[in-house]
């Protein structure tokens, strides 16, 4: 079995999954709530965090999956990208516990754990397909071989999808986390009443770009008086929500045109978007395209994908791994 542990940013999960990295026996988060008040999360309060809940949630996420550490015959963690301290309490968590029962240790990119979701969701799946990651801190397109290796095909200029999601619920005093508070409000509005900019729609490349959606929201906010904005909030969320849906679903088909795909893979915590996905479904079987978005306990941040990409990931043997060193990118 495999033990995975997650600490990326303010999530802290720990997974159990069995060796052949399509299946999880549990899949244990942990979300913390301390962040709220300051509208982001806030490395150091993340850090601390992390600190006193890992113990726990590896001892349920053991007791979840009804094994003990007997059975567990390597252990993953999430090396990069991520909060820096955040990702140091997981490494020097995974490396005491493969360290004392002289276990390998697997190191896992957090974006290929992502991608990796999509075969706990799809047990068949088998690459080449393209693969869209869109979260709080990543926007990119990656097209996966069929060695499983994964190539960059194109990322965001500036910020992140979930992240631009974040700063336009701020905007509209929507609250954090953005996402789902844009969804919420959105879900009565009407998404052509105000048109916002699609980054980069008419470029051929495949990045992305949400700093001009951002300006936009601004300069319509400052153009309504306050009331007019209350009134108008469902209306300025579902169009806003509506051009980052846009730009993703738009730039994904292309990449799957210009690679030949037969399927996409979508993940990462806005993959959660229930706009993105009703489009996306709409899109790809139109064009007769296999669409794998895993369930949103899977999109969000979670240790059961990192166990995943652990089974396709090489271990580093005891005791090596002590030299270990977690990365912020």
């Amino acid at each position: 079995m495999i033990l995975a542990i997650e600490t990326s940013c303010d999530d802290t999960c720990a997974a159990v999954v069995e060796p052949s990295g399509r299946r999880a026996l549990s899949n244990v988060v942990h979300t913390q709530t301390e962040h709220e008040r300051y509208g982001g999360v806030v490395p150091e309060v993340a850090s601390r965090a992390h600190l006193e809940r890992l113990d726990g949630v590896v001892e349920r996420a053991l007791t979840e999956a009804s094994v003990t550490l007997d059975d567990v015959t390597r252990v993953a963690v999430t090396t990069r990208p991520g909060l820096i301290g955040a990702l140091l309490v997981g490494v020097a968590g995974a490396k005491g516990i493969a360290y004392s029962r002289r276990l390998p240790l697997v190191p896992v990119d957090h974006l290929e754990g992502h991608v990796a979701a999509a075969y706990l969701t799809e047990p068949h799946l088998e690459p080449p397909f393209v693969a869209l990651i869109a979260s709080g801190g990543h926007t990119a397109l990656y097209s996966v071989r069929p060695d499983g290796r994964m190539r960059l095909l194109g990322e965001t200029l500036d910020d992140a999808a979930g992240e631009a999601l974040d700063k336009g619920a701020r905007m509209l005093g929507l609250g954090f986390p953005g996402g789902p508070a844009i969804s919420k409000a959105a879900a009565d509005g009407d998404p052509t009443r105000y048109e916002f900019p699609v980054g980069l729609k008419e470029r051929d490349n495949l990045d992305f770009s949400f700093s001009g959606l951002k300006t936009s929201l601004l300069y319509r906010l400052k153009a309504l008086d306050e009331e007019r904005v209350r009134a108008e909030i469902p209306h300025l969320a579902a169009g806003y929500e509506a051009a980052v849906v846009e730009a993703l679903v738009r730039k994904l088909l292309r990449a799957a045109d210009i690679h030949e795909t037969l399927a996409v893979v979508v993940a990462g915590g806005v993959a959660a978007n229930a706009r993105l996905r009703r489009r996306l479904e709409m899109e790809c079987g139109s064009r007769g395209l296999k669409l794998i978005i895993p369930p949103s306990a899977l999109c969000t941040d979670n240790a059961a994908m990192i166990g995943a990409a652990a089974a396709r990931s090489s271990a580093v043997t005891y005791p090596d791994y002590l030299s270990l060193n977690a990365r912020s990118v």
